[in-house]
């Protein structure tokens, strides 16, 4: 299936990717709705060449913002500018999910209203380190010698050009400001044509400060009007460059005072958007909310801010773009503590946690989710130094191109460190439509190496049921044995051969566990205790929960005490289908962590059958009792705090 356009708008507007990531079919989304848990203002805050230069502020809740930096800029104007000063901040996401793209008027106030001819193009894909170019329409473009003024740009994604359009005010000599376009060139570093007209009102008045949001598939411009009557109108179409407006009549200021920079951007996990203006006659900013960008109702009382902002933009961020913000720019002291479940952004299921010996670092392994039925085709590594900030190692295994027997389906993987000869391999196991293949490595990252055909693809005799899928590898403490586990609807081992690729012949049999047994194996030594962990109901279920059961040997047989739920789901708190784990024990110590899969939070539950198969990564504090039990596990939205270096 096509890839996902990730269709962003003024102000980071998520809205087609929110609607994809509602979709239950095709691919992922390169954002999830779920993922945005914070927020980016940039603004400048005066007149005085000093105040003209980018700033930063974050929220975790849209309403509620602290200033980064102790509200000193974050970039240097003299170094970005033409002029010394920089004003109207605008930043976008781009369609990649990953890039970001910002945009300035390049201007001091102190130089005249009338002053500047230049724009700033900034790109970033960290939100820290900026790569800029100044655009002078004056001097790059002919024809524009009775240019006064060039204010405000913006950026939107034009997914029907596939590329960025740049939008702004340009004043001649003689006539009234009105907004023009042109799109950036495929490196933002410059426009790739002389502008075009891309919007004046029906009174040909002048019209500034244009700001773009598609909803439904309509673009609303929200601009400020000139002379007469000015304020903030809205107007509308389904083309951008067409030209065909329809212009809404009605002021949208809620507010008799005077206003300009009206952005709009959407609440994170919810159906109401925000308009907000800067009230430059007061020094202050007004926000309003709506749900269909028509009615909008003061929302003053709820919002504060620690510093006074002058026109600029909130951009919806992730929780490890807020962590990279505060790592720079320190942490607001009144800003709510960042959740750290789920641990990793984005659809992933079926976790397999390892820590390497080698690196002396943690791994995840996890089913790539978000596609439509569990058809991903390729898996991913997460790489950590304290369990709680996660780096995407990127793709170990792609069906399509790594694997010879199976291109589809690739589900619930599993690893193990080996020394072999003197040095560290590893060998992972991982179910590939609906077989149990194995491939190899020197390093937790890859790369790695299918052995050429599938380890597991039949049923162990006397089954006729389930699938073969879900493995888990366990090397015995007491033995140095490695065994397989596996199946659905069923529970088999075999003992591995030495070459840690096959299976030692005749070693295959079937363990026996009560019927609350589905899929998910996982096993894992504790104080002379086998403790064998499984997955109950279905993942598509909100009631998925993980049981354990105990025994004396890797091959059984099990006991199940009478109260056995590891975890489960806590729907008052919008906590579903807390299965398929792995379990992580901290080398040298007796302390434990559960890692496993929920339905995404909060959207996953609303999804219906969809929920199983976009699910996020956890993971919660594994405790025991004094006898040896197992405690059962409290599922947090909070997660665990970072190890210790």
């Amino acid at each position: 299936m096509k890839k996902l356009k990730f269709s962003l708008v003024a102000l980071a507007s998520f809205f087609s990717v929110l609607q994809a990531q509602n979709n239950q079919k095709g691919t992922p989304p390169v954002i999830a709705e779920k993922d945005l848990t914070a927020y980016l203002f940039v603004y400048f805050t005066g007149n005085k060449v000093e105040e003209e230069a980018v700033r930063y502020a974050v929220s975790a809740d849209g309403y509620h913002y602290y200033h980064l930096n102790d509200n000193k800029p974050v970039l240097d104007s003299k170094v970005i500018s033409s002029t010394g000063g920089v004003r109207d901040p605008h930043i976008l996401r781009g369609d990649d999910g990953k890039t970001f793209y910002m945009v300035l008027t390049d201007m001091t106030s102190s130089k005249g209203w009338d002053s500047n001819r230049a724009m700033i193009l900034l790109k970033s894909t960290d939100l820290v380190n900026w790569k800029s170019s100044v655009v002078n329409i004056q001097t790059t473009f002919s024809g524009n010698e009775n240019l006064k003024r060039v204010w405000a740009p913006q950026t939107i994604y034009d997914a029907k050009a596939g590329k960025y359009l740049i939008y702004f005010s340009l004043q001649y000599a003689g006539g009234p400001d009105k907004i023009y376009y042109a799109y950036a060139n495929k490196d933002f570093t410059a426009l790739e044509s002389a502008p075009k007209l891309l919007f004046v009102p029906k009174s040909e008045r002048a019209c500034i400060d244009g700001d773009i949001i598609e909803k439904d598939g309509v673009y609303h411009l929200f601009y400020k009007t000139e002379g007469g009557k000015a304020g903030i109108k809205v107007a509308t179409t389904t083309d951008l460059t067409s030209g065909n407006w329809t212009e809404n009549d009605n002021y949208l200021q809620q507010t008799n005072d005077g206003v300009e920079g009206s952005s709009v951007f959407k609440l994170n996990n919810s159906d109401d958007y925000i308009l907000m203006y800067d009230v430059y006659t007061k020094g202050r900013y007004q926000f309003t909310k709506s749900k269909d960008l028509e009615n909008f109702t003061v929302i003053d009382n709820d919002i504060s801010m620690d510093f006074n902002p002058r026109h600029g933009t909130i951009l919806p961020i992730t929780r490890s773009e807020l962590k990279r913000l505060t790592a720079k720019w320190g942490t607001p002291e009144k800003l709510p503590k960042v959740n750290n479940n789920p641990v990793l952004e984005g659809y992933y299921a079926d976790p397999e946690i390892l820590y390497s010996n080698k690196t002396k670092k943690y791994y995840i392994y996890p089913t790539s989710d978000g596609f439509d039925g569990w058809s991903g085709y390729y898996f991913k590594t997460f790489s950590s130094d304290n369990l709680t900030d996660w780096k995407d190692e990127g793709i170990i295994i792609d069906l399509k191109k790594d694997v010879t027997w199976a291109n589809r389906n690739a589900w619930a993987p599993c690893i193990v460190e080996k020394k072999i000869k003197g040095k560290y391999k590893y060998f992972y196991y991982f179910t590939a439509a609906q077989k149990i293949g194995v491939a190899s490595s020197d390093n937790p990252i890859g790369p790695f190496t299918d052995s050429g055909k599938a380890l597991v693809s039949s049923k162990p005799e006397g089954i006729k049921g389930g699938q073969e899928i879900d493995p888990d590898v366990f090397t015995d403490p007491k033995t140095g044995k490695s065994y397989l586990y596996w199946g659905n609807g069923y529970m088999a081992v075999a003992e591995l051969n030495d070459d840690m690729i096959s299976l030692k012949e005749g070693s295959t049999k079937v363990i026996k566990v009560d019927n609350t047994f589905r899929e998910g194996t996982y096993v894992f030594y504790r104080k002379g205790t086998y403790y064998f962990l499984w997955s109950e109901d279905d993942t598509r279920s909100p009631n998925y929960k993980v049981r354990y059961g105990t025994s004396k040997s890797p091959l059984g047989p099990i006991e199940i005490p009478q109260n056995n739920i590891v975890i489960q789901g806590i729907p008052d708190q919008g906590i579903y289908a807390t299965g398929h784990n792995s379990v992580l024990q901290i080398p040298n110590k007796d302390e434990w962590y559960i890692t496993y899969h929920r339905f995404s939070y909060p959207t996953g539950i609303k999804m219906g059958e969809a929920g199983g198969f976009h699910r996020e990564v956890c993971m919660d504090k594994l405790e025991f009792n004094a006898d040896g039990s197992i405690k059962q596990v409290v599922p947090t939205h909070s997660g665990i705090s970072a190890l210790k270096k």
